[in-house]
């Protein structure tokens, strides 16, 4: 679909002759309703085939009628041109003599998250949106019809102008666009700027420079959580990897002065520190999975209540008092499909965070619900500040000084959503904190196809 052309009556042109431009016509905004897929409509008065009654003519820069307010995005009339009725409407597939021309489907530009400015075959910015408006502190008004580099000051870092160095019209013919880049709005504020050329063919001149701008907040939160992430790894391998190198080139350097009783004791330490070393690697590829949305869950029948059992019998195992652990479960249970090897991981993690950071009775609760199987841990600790709540299954939060990565929780929900449940943190009723996890029924694919 061509957008910007107009050849019916009155739209700059005579039988056999065009009209001369108005002066400083250049600087009149243009229609607004071409650049969202929608073609320029005819003067006022005139029809695709005959004369219509007028309508009320609006100012430059006015918002037209049926538009929303606040558009600032337009293609001017060319003499000339095809007329529109040749061409698409509003939600129809551009035509293909003209890749790229328009947004299509009669989307608005001030509805995009992100920053749009077009200029035209001159360089004359014809399109301005809200979004853009918003992160430059532009006036669109001002902006429609000026240069784009006058309209759109931008500089890399290095105080280069970007425009001068890019030179879209003088350029190279065969450039199809610029990537994604780092650059500077007057004031020193940051940017991401990306910008695509359409042209009339794939070598011919310059139609429309399409730019966009998107805020760089996201991606300096998304690198901060990396380096966060890096800082934290590297501080929990050190003191594991710092053990285990340290006990074994000990005991190749003097294997025979120590007795069996302080071998055994180093290797138990080393085989300890290898096993701490291999959960946090364990740890990290499961966030990896979580966030590229690719952990697998390998359903198989799972009795939880003997889970729960089994878990609490390694905690007495290790020293915990068996006193300290209350279960109850509320039969019959419905049959559960999920990874065991993942309900291990979130049965453990719950209850070694109720060992280490609660006190007094850690209860575990098994019953059916509504929607599957409810497990809820329990403590009777200080429990969790209610403004900490909303931040308890981030990464990195850790509810007290006592140790650990705290990564365990954001696995743990990434866990039970990925087989489809839902996980909460609360208040128990011993005034600890209580953790409380849904799994719905489910089964295997093959048994549902």
């Amino acid at each position: 679909m061509t957008v910007g052309t107009n050849s019916s009556p009155g739209a700059g042109t005579t039988a056999g002759a065009p009209v001369p431009a108005a002066p400083g016509a250049d600087r009149v905004p243009p229609r607004a309703d071409a650049l969202a897929g929608v073609p320029p409509q005819a003067p006022a008065g005139t029809r695709a085939g005959g004369p219509v009654d007028a309508v009320p003519a609006t100012r430059a820069g006015a918002v037209p009628p049926g538009r929303a307010a606040g558009t600032r995005c337009s293609v001017p009339p060319q003499a000339g041109s095809p007329a529109p009725a040749a061409r698409g409407t509003a939600g129809t597939v551009p035509d293909e003599d003209a890749p790229g021309e328009g947004l299509g489907f009669g989307i608005d530009p001030d509805s995009l998250p992100d920053g749009l400015v077009v200029a035209d075959a001159t360089g004359r910015v014809i399109c301005f949106n809200r979004a853009a408006a918003r992160m430059t502190a532009t006036d669109p008004a001002q902006a429609l019809g000026r240069r784009i580099d006058r309209a759109l000051p931008l500089e890399d870092l290095e105080g280069r102008r970007w425009w001068a160095l890019t030179d879209p019209y003088g350029g190279l013919a065969t450039r199809r666009g610029q990537p994604e880049r780092n650059l500077l709005l007057p004031g020193g504020r940051e940017v991401l700027v990306s910008a695509s050329y359409i042209r009339t063919h794939p070598t011919g001149p310059l139609r429309r420079l399409v730019v966009t701008l998107r805020g760089t907040e996201a991606r300096r939160r998304t690198e901060r959580s990396h380096a966060e992430l890096i800082a934290t790894v590297a501080h929990e391998l050190r003191s594991p990897l710092t053990s285990v190198k340290g006990f074994t080139a000990t005991l190749l350097a003097k294997w025979e002065r120590f007795t069996d009783d302080q071998k055994r004791l180093m290797l138990e330490t080393v085989d300890a520190d290898a096993n701490r070393v291999t959960r946090l690697i364990a740890e990290l590829l499961d966030i990896s999975r979580i966030d590229s949305g690719r952990l697998e869950v390998r359903r198989q029948p799972v009795d939880i209540a003997t889970a729960v059992g089994r878990h609490v019998q390694a905690f007495t195992a290790n020293g915990q008092a068996p006193e300290r652990f209350l279960v109850s479960v509320s039969r019959p249970l419905p049959d559960l499909w999920a990874d065991p090897d993942k309900i291990d991981q979130i049965l453990g993690n719950l209850l070694e965070n109720a060992v280490r950071h609660g006190e007094g009775t850690v209860t575990i609760g098994v019953s059916p619900h509504e929607k599957g199987t409810a497990v809820t841990v329990s403590d009777e600790g200080p429990g969790i500040p209610e403004e900490s709540m909303g931040r308890v299954f981030t990464r990195f939060w850790r509810g007290s000084k006592r140790g650990g990565t705290g990564l365990g929780l954001y696995i743990v929900k990434g866990i039970v959503e990925a087989h489809g449940g839902t996980i909460t943190v609360g208040r128990g009723p011993g005034g600890g904190a209580e953790f409380r996890f849904i799994l719905p029924v489910s089964a295997p694919a093959y048994l549902t196809q």
